[in-house]
């Protein structure tokens, strides 16, 4: 198929609201308004990029959103194509789907926040506020998704138990796809930077029943996050 046959938008600059959040809504209205076919080609990243007036991986960004919640697959060396006009009942996270993370990771980060409550170490205390600071401090949300998987597994780490280290890592790039996507569609990043910084006190203070609620709130913050992407209409 050629580039001529691709649907693009026309000109349509984006205000940075952020500018993938801009193109992600934009995308998804016209997606699910029916103004692109099932099976339609998009633009390439480049034509897409120019048509919104936004760099090519805040494209991308917004394509994986797009992906995640169903609407479109990207073929290598084929392109993006629409696959449907509504968001799946999961959000597809590579390997791994919402739904798998919302059964799997309360059982994993809730104890191994509390075990990182008793067992966490000078050192361990370190690189979690570290990342914490680095994400308060942090402009790019791609940047900021790679800091908040690094920090989960911070926790796992700080826990001293080998099996929840290698389970978060085995979810991570999950974990961070989701984590773009609730940013994106439903603004999480600020109210996570604040719950990320109450699971930090309670370990810090080796209270392991604040560190149990807290995280078990912000697990729940973020399902609730999914919940509402994925029943949104637009």
């Amino acid at each position: 198929m050629n580039l001529s046959d691709s649907w693009t938008p026309g000109q349509q600059p984006i205000e940075r609201r952020s500018a993938a959040e801009g193109v992600f809504h934009a995308l998804r209205l016209a997606i699910e308004a029916r103004e692109i076919a099932i099976g339609a080609k998009l633009g390439s990243e480049a034509a897409l990029a120019a048509d919104y007036g936004v760099s090519r991986s805040v494209i991308r960004e917004a394509l994986r959103s797009c992906a995640a919640l169903g609407l479109t697959r990207t073929e290598t060396g084929r392109g993006t194509f629409v696959v449907s006009h509504r968001p799946t009942r999961e959000l597809k996270l590579g390997s791994f789907s919402s739904d798998d993370l919302h059964e799997a990771r309360p059982h994993i980060e809730i104890p191994a926040a509390t075990f990182a409550a008793a067992r966490r170490t000078a050192e361990d205390l370190e690189r979690i506020s570290g990342l914490i600071e680095a994400m308060e401090q942090e402009d790019d949300p791609a940047a900021w998704v790679e800091l908040d998987a690094a920090f989960h597994a911070s926790i796992a780490q700080a826990s001293g138990n080998s099996v929840f280290t290698k389970v978060v890592a085995d979810i991570r790039e999950a974990m961070a796809r989701q984590s773009e996507t609730v940013n994106l569609v439903a603004g999480r990043r600020a109210p996570s930077n604040t719950e990320h910084q109450e699971i930090y006190q309670a370990i810090a203070a080796q209270d392991e029943q604040a560190a149990t609620a807290a995280m078990a709130k912000h697990l729940n913050a973020v399902q609730h996050a999914v919940s509402t992407i994925v029943r949104s209409k637009k």
